[in-house]
């Protein structure tokens, strides 16, 4: 069985191009409320031959959406932001100055609805932190202030182009799923632009990847088809990044995967 999104037929055979709903952050525009995305993570999406579909925060507001939704998608992208996930929701006390209340309530919604569902999941930098706070973990709210620490935020003073540009390795844990499925990859470069970092990690999550000074860089979800986050942004030249590439092109043979199992199930 179909959906609005199925591709159409042409009388050749075409590849399924797979459903991504992506989340999105409160914005003003023009003294107007807005919801909005940056282009780089819906264009990471169509590269990665897929089709984001921007999910908005009332979601979370209206009764059996997020499930309803789901049925039409086959994964979901959660995106970084420049804000940051309120204290409360993961045992902190203090008021985030950088908040988005409306992103908070869809996103550790929707991580939970998914990961049940089983549907792939992939988040990036502020993703990865509402990943580790939807499954019973906890956030240093200023990595930069914990002992031990380095400084993980971009500076600001420098060009665009170099705040994405890559300042640290991580290093993979063995046997895991970022092991899997980049064989020939110990460790390689990332950018760096969070204040925020994973402190303790809920028991379904297992480290995929550590910085250098020992902070969790990348996390899976166990006994889960593709549940992947990583603290930094690989949407940034996806196309030309290697491990980038690999990361988007796994995700979305994952949910390409799932889609094929349900319509077994449905016919």
């Amino acid at each position: 069985m179909g959906n609005i999104f199925s591709t159409p037929s042409t009388g050749k055979e075409t590849r399924y191009r797979p459903v991504i709903g992506v989340v999105m952050c409160e914005n003003t525009v023009d003294e107007n409320p807005a919801l909005t995305v940056h282009e780089k993570y819906l264009d990471a999406i169509f590269n990665a031959d897929a089709l984001p579909v921007c999910l908005p925060h009332e979601l979370a507001a209206r009764e059996g959406a997020i499930d309803q939704i789901l049925r039409g998608l086959d994964g979901i992208f959660l995106t970084g932001s420049p804000s940051n996930i309120e204290p409360h929701l993961y045992g902190e006390e203090g008021v985030e100055e950088l908040a988005d209340p409306g992103r908070d309530r869809l996103s550790l919604q929707l991580i939970r609805a998914t990961l049940d569902k089983k549907i792939p999941l992939f988040a990036a930098c502020r993703g990865m932190q509402e990943l580790v706070v939807a499954t019973g973990g906890s956030l240093h709210r200023k990595v930069q202030e914990v002992p031990g620490y380095n400084d993980h935020r971009e500076d600001t003073t420098l060009p665009h182009d170099e705040q994405y540009a890559l300042v640290h390795p991580v290093h993979i844990e063995p046997g895991g799923l970022l092991s899997e499925l980049l064989p020939d990859y110990q460790q390689f470069q990332v950018n760096s632009l969070h204040g925020q970092g994973a402190n303790r990690l809920g028991e379904v999550l297992t480290v995929e990847a550590r910085a250098p000074d020992n902070l969790v860089e990348a996390v899976s979800v166990r006994n889960h088809p593709f549940a992947l986050g990583v603290q930094w942004h690989p949407e940034w030249h996806s196309m030309t990044d290697p491990v980038s590439r690999q990361l988007f092109d796994a995700f979305i043979a994952a949910c390409r995967k799932g889609h094929q199992a349900r319509s077994a199930r449905e016919e």
